[in-house]
Formats: C-alpha cells, structure tokens, sequence
C-alpha cells in the first residue's frame, strides 16, 4: 500500500548497472538544456531526443547533441526511452508526465513538481500505479556546499536544529513571473529544511508576503514551527525577486552546532558546541566571578571548522542520483512524497499570506 493508502504497482525492473539508457529531455529551455548536455556526455545513456513547442530550439540541440527534436510525448514513448527530464513550465508539468509514468518511464521532474497540491498528488499517483521512478528536481540539494554540510554531519556528528533563518534574495529575473516568489524561489529552502526536519511537514505556519510587480508574492517571509520530541524547531525564510543583489545563505542553530551555509559563494563554516566547551566553560565561570571581558575577542574563544567543497557541477550530481535509482531501484534523493510535502507546505504559506493580506485589506 502506498501512503495515501492506495495499491501500488510493483516497481518495474531496475535497468541495472551495465545498459545504456535511453534519455530524452522535454522542454531545453534555460534548464532543459542543460539536462539534455549532461545526457548527451554522460558515460551510460544515450540522449535520444528532445521536445520542445520552440521548433527551432529544439532543432538546434538536437543538432548540437545529435539527437532528434521531437514533437510530443506520444513520439518519445515511439522511440523507446528508459528516462526523461521534464522542464516545461510547472503549469505543463502533470500533462507531460502522467503519460510517460502510466507507461512506465522513469522521469525527473524540475522542481516544483506542481504549481499545487491536487496537480502533484495526480503526478505521485501516476508514479504510485505503474511504479516508475519519479524524482524532483530540487537542486539546492546537489549544492557542492550541502553535500559538503551532508558529510560532515554523517558519522554520528548529526546537527539537531533549533532555529533555522534562510535569506534568499535577487533581483528581477522577469521569468517565473506567473507565479509567487513562494513557488519560484523559496520552494528550494522549503525542500531543504523540511529534509533537515525528517521529511515532516511544519506544524504552524505564519507568513506575510507582497505584490509589487506581478500579481502574485513578490516578497514573502514565513515562519515555520515545527514541535518535534526532540524539542521546537523554528525557520524563518524570506524570498524576495526584488532585490538589489543576489543572496542564497542559511544559517542553522542548533542544539550541539552552528552552521552558516552561502550557496552561492559555495562556502560554509561550522562551530560545535563540544569541540568549544573547554572555552565556554572557562568564560562563563570568569563571568561568575564578575571580571571584565569586554577586551576578549569572540572569535579567537571559538572553534571555527570551514566545510570542505567538492567542485561537482550540481547538475551532473541530480541526474547521476536520478540515473542510480532507475539502475538500482533504491528510493530517488528527492522523490514523490518529497516533493509532495514541499508543495503543500508552499501552498499554505500562499493561502496564510494572502488570507492576512485580505482580512487587513480596507
């Protein structure tokens, strides 16, 4: 039985290690292109073909990948493919992908994999019944940085967060503008700390966010709660597409660590309470016994750990992922409920700002 509490289709037989796959991409827009180069150089598959409503876009890569350019789905199922990336619009993403699952093809869907709940749970339906892969395209966690934060935390040094604050900022791109800030942007944090919090979902939510440009959020921050038995946990998440410069940061406190996670200078440090408590010890009894610190510098008391990073392009890391779980048949990085849980957490945080927005509206 599935989670929903629907029979589940045996998953088909994983391809295994030695067959080349046959790949295909639909829609090499500014992401899909980039899908389809990483099939077309990758040891294993074979890019097969590409579709896209830009005839002459799609000429042109499967010119240069040389691969055919393709119509519809229906001729990617007629050429026999083993797996697909799906980076249409959200909006497509449900037509494009229910007939390629029911027939059983493994796809990798760009996130999010839906603009709302009842589109994603008829896309994990589609995978439920037939049992293809289906994983989401959630990049942020192929970053070099959070596989560098994954192991160092590895090994028993898990970190249990307390407080989580994320800012993801940037200026007007004018693409994604047919939906809120909240799906375009801050669906890349909402996958990691619900990843961080164990799959679960936020117990309460509260959020304020505005329309400047576009009809939909342009800024929101939210904050969410999450009451775990291992003590509260809170996010508080601002995305903004109207900034003035880009910011991708994190910073994680918790109960044995600090963390500060930049995305886009791909650094991050990491203080842990253990490896400092010789120090804090010594400071706080100074502190009982009343002397005078202000001439004592922080951040020689603290051991500071810089997170070693990989130069692995992210791109590459998700499909190698995506392509493991089809050979393999283990669970995708980012699968169905994954990406389930991510886009209704998304949606209440649209519903609750907008409600706060209308009930204060004169």
């Amino acid at each position: 039985m599935s989670a929903t509490g629907t029979t589940t289709a045996a998953r088909p037989a994983p391809a295994g290690q030695g067959r080349r796959l046959r790949a295909a991409v639909v829609g090499v827009g500014r992401m899909g292109r980039h899908h389809a180069r990483v099939y077309a150089q990758m040891d294993g598959t074979d890019l097969v073909g590409v579709v896209d409503n830009n005839a002459e876009r799609a000429e042109t890569l499967a010119e240069q990948f040389k691969c055919r350019a393709l119509h519809d789905v229906r001729q990617l199922l007629e050429a026999g493919v083993d797996v697909v990336s799906i980076a249409v619009p959200t909006s497509h993403h449900r037509a494009m992908a229910e007939p390629l699952l029911k027939a059983g093809v493994a796809c990798l869907i760009e996130k999010p994999l839906a603009g709302d709940v009842a589109e994603a749970e008829a896309i994990k339906r589609a995978a439920d019944a037939s049992g293809a892969v289906l994983m989401v395209g959630h990049i942020e966690r192929f970053n070099p940085i959070m596989r560098a934060l994954r192991r160092e935390t590895s090994g028993g040094q898990e970190i249990v967060p307390r407080f989580i604050e994320v800012s993801r900022v940037s200026p007007m791109t004018f693409r994604s503008v047919d939906t809120s800030v909240v799906m375009d942007m801050m669906i890349h944090d909402l996958d990691v700390v619900i990843m961080l919090m164990g799959g679960r979902e936020p117990d309460e939510i509260q959020a304020s966010g505005v329309a400047v440009i576009t009809e939909h959020e342009d800024i929101c921050n939210a904050r969410l709660t999450w009451r775990l038995p291992t003590g509260v946990c809170v996010a508080n998440i601002t995305c903004s597409r109207l900034a003035l410069k880009t910011e991708r940061i994190t910073r994680i406190t918790g109960e044995n660590a600090y963390v500060k996670i930049d995305y886009g200078a791909k650094t991050g440090t990491v203080i842990r309470r253990l490896a400092n408590e010789v120090q804090m010890k010594e400071v706080r009894e100074l502190l009982r016994q009343g002397a005078d610190l202000t001439n004592l510098k922080w951040h020689e008391l603290v051991n500071i750990e810089e997170l070693q990073v990989d130069e692995g392009e992210p791109i590459v890391m998700e499909i190698q992922a995506f392509l493991d779980a089809v050979r393999t048949g283990r669970r995708p990085e980012v699968d169905a409920s994954a990406g389930l849980a991510n886009v209704r957490t998304a949606e209440r945080i649209i519903e609750i700002s907008r409600r706060e927005r209308e009930r204060h509206q004169v």
